[in-house]
């Protein structure tokens, strides 16, 4: 079944034009210099990188179930079917139940503000890239009729320091999969946060990350402009109480935070 038309049309809410207008935090300002000072500052992200990798604490995703319904007895009764694809964030690193992770929180987020019977689905993978969730995760899921797909993917892409073009033809074939596979959902994209606010990261690596992140972002949302996709703005603050004890993931509330600003964007009001 599908959604009303009416407040979920499949179609972008908005050209690339009209986004770069209102994106934050500077991202689509990135640049061919942004990239060669990366480059430049490959040692930075080298020494301080391995330096973090060690300090940082390793969490898991939350144990439990990666689906559920709210007002609906089965997936095939709900009006709006949710699925939650990407990286960590997707899965829920960061908090100890499956239901304070971001699937969950969106759908009541849904449910709430429309009236609609939600089902949800998480399907995330830890460090996941863009080429491993179109390889990896989209082929191995049920063909189940979604309809809205929130995509969390570019964080990982954007820390492995991928190249522009490598992320172009990643991200791109990853959006043409979906497409493929769900023809008539409503596909949102949350690119990467600020990388400066993240508390794991000391002020050179996050400085040099965010460089690497404006470049997914500009990519990112050319792409998803072009093959009919919706592109949300970064979080639009960024603290410490929103993040887990490893000072990477999202907290309980920051998990909270995010559900209530993609929700517009999902339910087509943005």
């Amino acid at each position: 079944m599908t959604a009303p038309q009416g407040r979920f049309s499949a179609e972008p809410a908005s050209s690339f034009e009209d986004f770069a207008n209102q994106f934050d935090p500077g991202g689509l300002a990135a640049s061919f210099k942004t990239g060669v000072i990366s480059w430049l500052l490959l040692p930075v992200y080298v020494w301080q990188g391995l330096q973090t990798r060690r300090r940082v604490l390793r969490m898991v995703p939350p144990m439990g179930r990666t689906s559920g319904c709210l007002g609906a007895e089965t997936a095939g009764d709900a009006e709006v079917k949710l699925l939650v694809i990407g990286d960590s964030s997707a899965a829920g690193v960061g908090v100890d139940r499956i239901d304070d992770s971001l699937g969950p929180k969106l759908a009541e987020r849904i449910a709430a503000l429309t009236g609609l019977s939600v089902f949800w689905r998480a399907a995330g993978a830890n460090s996941a890239v863009s080429a491993e969730i179109r390889d990896h995760v989209v082929p191995n899921l049920a063909c189940e009729a979604f309809t809205h797909i929130v995509l969390m993917i570019g964080t990982n892409d954007a820390k492995n320091f991928h190249g522009g073009r490598r992320f172009k033809k990643s991200f791109g074939s990853l959006l043409y999969a979906l497409k493929a596979k769900w023809p008539e959902a409503r596909i949102v994209w949350s690119p990467p946060v600020d990388l400066k606010r993240v508390p794991a990261l000391p002020r050179g690596l996050a400085h040099v990350l965010e460089l690497r992140a404006r470049i997914v972002r500009k990519i990112g949302a050319r792409l998803c402009a072009e093959r009919g996709a919706i592109v949300a703005t970064t979080l639009p603050r960024v603290e410490p109480a929103g993040f887990s004890r490893d000072g990477f993931h999202a907290s309980v509330e920051g998990y909270a935070y995010y559900a209530n600003h993609l929700v517009n964007y999902v339910i087509g009001k943005r």
